[in-house]
């Protein structure tokens, strides 16, 4: 069955008895957020109840302290796609503005949990928050769930390893992908990272050097991994997959003075006009930093190691 959304402000089908709910903003859906979403199908399952996640049009930070929204990881669209791979059966959609972010908790809570999806029980992480000034948390849900007879069940953060002091958050996964470790978080991903964007017209400065690239540009909204080289599948819209080469970056031997770095990928055996198409591309290891080269000829060699060695890594995936 196809994930069914649920708009702000509707409530889920008078079909469904009750719910098994979560909230937040999910960006990512990486290994935590999955474990969560397991746990939930399973406690759905054994009470013989629909699983719902609750989450937002826009990150909420967005709207409550713009200058530090976040880059995000997942557009809306994947986040959904990604929902329906984890078997959840519907989402409500908070519509997220100045209004609702003055929403008391308990408003909320009436509104969203108990009108909206007809939670019977709702699962979270230890450390979530929601409501005007965060007032809502896991002892809030507890004691509204009582009185409502509803069951609130706060999990523990899941870490990388049972090793490791280190928790598995999308604000961690920003990090190692802004410092290039996509290999790192994918390992928290569970999954390699992946972005969209149309492919543009450039100044073909790559296909007079041999290297014809494909300028892809990406949301503003969207993190990119941080300047250099990394060996990436690239993916078009009818699903076919090529090796890609990609550099993000300034383009510093051309002298470019770019204000804001650009992605450029040169697909691998591939010769072919893509222009105006939205391409997909996966970015499975850095290679190396961007740098600025003496000579054009000293950038074609380097450009030639990159190939031979995105070729290594990626026939190994």
């Amino acid at each position: 069955m196809a994930i069914e959304l649920i708009n702000d402000g509707s409530s889920i089908s008078d079909s469904v008895s009750g719910t098994a709910a979560t909230i937040g903003v999910y960006d990512g859906v990486h290994l935590g957020h999955c474990q969560l979403l397991s746990d939930l199908r399973g406690k759905a399952k054994e009470e013989g109840l629909a699983t719902v996640v609750v989450t937002f049009d826009q990150h909420p930070t967005k709207v409550t302290s713009p200058e530090n929204a976040p880059k995000l990881l997942t557009s809306f669209d994947k986040k959904i796609e990604l929902f329906q791979s984890q078997g959840i059966d519907y989402v409500y959609v908070v519509r997220f503005d100045k209004e609702r972010s003055m929403t008391p908790a308990a408003d909320f809570f009436e509104s969203v949990f108990l009108e909206g999806v007809k939670a019977k029980i709702i699962m979270v992480g230890e450390d979530f928050q929601f409501g005007h000034k965060r007032a809502g948390n896991v002892a809030f849900l507890k004691d509204q769930g009582e009185k409502a007879g509803v069951e609130t069940i706060g999990l523990e953060l899941v870490k990388t390893s049972s090793t490791s002091d280190m928790v598995i958050s999308s604000t961690a996964i920003r990090g190692l992908i802004s410092d290039g470790e996509v290999r790192r978080a994918a390992g928290m991903l569970g999954r390699n990272f992946q972005i969209q964007g149309t492919v543009v017209k450039g100044d073909q400065r790559g296909q007079q050097i041999g290297f014809p690239t494909a300028n892809i540009v990406v949301s503003e909204e969207m993190i990119l991994p941080g300047d250099g080289v990394y060996a990436c599948w690239y993916e078009r819209e009818d699903n076919s997959r090529y090796m890609a080469a990609v550099n993000i970056g300034r383009r510093p031997t051309f002298m470019t003075d770019e204000k804001e770095s650009v992605l450029e990928a040169h697909l691998l055996s591939f010769d072919a006009d893509i222009y105006g198409e939205v391409g997909h591309v996966e970015f499975v290891d850095f290679l190396r930093n961007e740098r600025q080269f003496d000579s054009i000829e000293s950038l074609r060699e380097q450009l030639e190691a990159d190939v031979l060695t995105t070729q290594s890594l990626l026939s190994r995936n």
